[in-house]
């Protein structure tokens, strides 16, 4: 049986907030060059001539990096569903797609704070109504995801290593 493991590394910033994801060989140059140091491991060994490394899953830098102010991450489906842990904000049920909360047919805008996880029935019911038009409610109100983070959450699929780096 043949395992797949991700070719991606989580890199930390020296105050072990999420920076970036790298590929593998950058995260094995890291790590000789002695910039950074491996948190966690997939348990495989990376093999050269003359050494041999763990492969690494988590890395964090040695140094502090000053990171400038990022662009918010856009409200995409996958965004948003990771935002609301793929619970329908109307009925809590398991969501699949995503709904203005003010409808874009009535000048709802496509932004965090009008966009929330929805269940495929409860999309459709609302269609292009207003929440007090059907009665409802929202179970939480919709927010812009905070923390460095939420700019990696979107990114790719994860590690499961990387877990307990990503709590926002």
């Amino acid at each position: 049986m043949l395992q797949t493991v991700p070719a991606r590394t989580l890199l930390l910033n020296a105050s072990h907030e999420p920076l970036c994801v790298v590929s593998l060989p950058r995260a094995v140059t890291l790590v000789l060059a002695g910039k950074a140091v491996v948190l966690e491991t997939t348990g495989l060994v990376l093999h050269s001539e003359h050494a041999a490394m763990s492969w690494p899953a988590v890395l964090c830098l040695t140094r502090y990096v000053h990171v400038p102010h990022r662009r918010p991450v856009p409200p995409t489906r996958r965004t948003v569903l990771q935002r609301d842990d793929h619970r329908c904000a109307y009925c809590g049920a398991r969501a699949d797609t995503v709904d203005h909360v003010h409808p874009r047919s009535r000048g709802g805008r496509h932004e965090w704070e009008n966009v929330v996880a929805a269940c495929r029935r409860c999309n459709h019911r609302k269609a292009d109504h207003l929440l007090h038009e059907l009665g409802w409610e929202l179970s939480v109100q919709p927010a812009v995801p905070r923390g460095p983070a939420a700019f990696l959450r979107g990114t790719m699929a994860q590690d499961p290593a990387w877990t307990a780096y990503l709590v926002a």
